[in-house]
């Protein structure tokens, strides 16, 4: 294969990655939904519990456990780990309590404003400075999330701390060198202790609802560790494959299908909602656009180096 064909099948095998992770992750409220009779605890510990032996198999299949075990020798990166643990488990938690509570729409604004966040996280703690469009787009997302808050009368704080963890979350796992798929293992590992008792104590005190006696709810539980790996296996797959710009664009996909799938399940959509979104979306528009010329300009002076 010539390296041409080679860096075309390298693309396309990032495209269908990058589609099939961020169109999961879009669709998953659907899944919280089949099981909304589950408290949200429990469900967050079955996501734990069943991530790791999903994800040691995955690790056995790309030949990673050397990568994982030379992390984790060094006690500064066990440190960052478990720190990432506890907040990207803080995230899963607040996302699958809104979505049970039909709070969908919340949790589409929250990773719709995420990159612009992360972007703001990139200034205060690695003294990136801003272009003007994406100054701009800030600015659009904060007068959208403004008006929601003046029309509602509330703070959309679901929306801003799922938003806020997940920034969190990028930003110590920056500070870490280590894939995304042993990186996820070490974090649900060093969860595994506290989950397993969890469980444990909600079937001792009978308050579990697993194993229940509907064999579908008891699968979808069990399912809770593949539908979590899985989508961030093609997501490592697409990110080694495709251009930040690229990746960047795509991400947008996943709130997008979040916000079809609030409809679909009949959330109210107020005025403020959808003028909160329309400032978003033009921010989101905004943000893009100017990564498409970013990523151009690169690309010159790489050419012109």
């Amino acid at each position: 294969m010539t390296n041409s064909s080679q860096s075309e099948a390298d693309l396309r095998t990032g495209v269908v990655a990058g589609l099939a992770a961020y169109v999961f992750w879009g669709v998953f409220p659907v899944y919280f939904k089949l099981i909304d009779t589950v408290p949200p605890t429990e469900v967050l510990l079955h996501r734990i519990v069943w991530s790791i032996p999903v994800g040691a198999v995955i690790l056995s299949l790309r030949s990673q456990w050397r990568e994982l075990f030379e992390a984790l020798r060094r006690p500064r990166v066990l440190a960052w780990l478990t720190l990432s643990a506890f907040v990207i488990s803080g995230n899963w938690f607040l996302y699958i309590w809104a979505v049970i509570n039909d709070r969908i729409f919340e949790t589409s604004l929250g990773y719709y404003i995420n990159p612009l966040i992360y972007v703001l996280a990139g200034v205060v703690f690695f003294r990136e400075r801003l272009r003007r469009a994406q100054l701009a787009a800030v600015v659009l997302a904060t007068i959208g999330v403004l008006i929601l808050t003046l029309q509602s009368g509330s703070l959309p704080w679901v929306s801003l701390s799922l938003a806020v963890l997940f920034t969190a979350y990028g930003v110590i796992r920056k500070q870490v060198a280590i894939g995304a798929m042993p990186g996820l293992f070490a974090e649900t590992t060093l969860l595994f202790p506290m989950a397993f008792a969890g469980l444990v104590w909600l079937m001792l005190d009978q308050q579990a609802y697993f194993p229940a006696q509907d064999s579908t709810a008891n699968v979808l539980l069990l399912l809770a560790g593949p539908f979590t790996v899985v989508p961030l296996l093609f997501f490592a797959v697409a990110a080694r494959r495709l251009s930040l710009t690229t990746v960047g664009f795509m991400q947008f996909l996943a709130p997008t299908l979040q916000f079809m799938t609030g409809l679909y399940y009949g959330e109210q959509l107020t005025a403020a909602h959808l003028v909160c979104f329309a400032f978003i979306w033009l921010a989101v528009a905004l943000f893009s656009y100017d990564a498409i010329l970013a990523g151009r300009r690169q690309r010159r002076a790489l050419e012109n180096a």
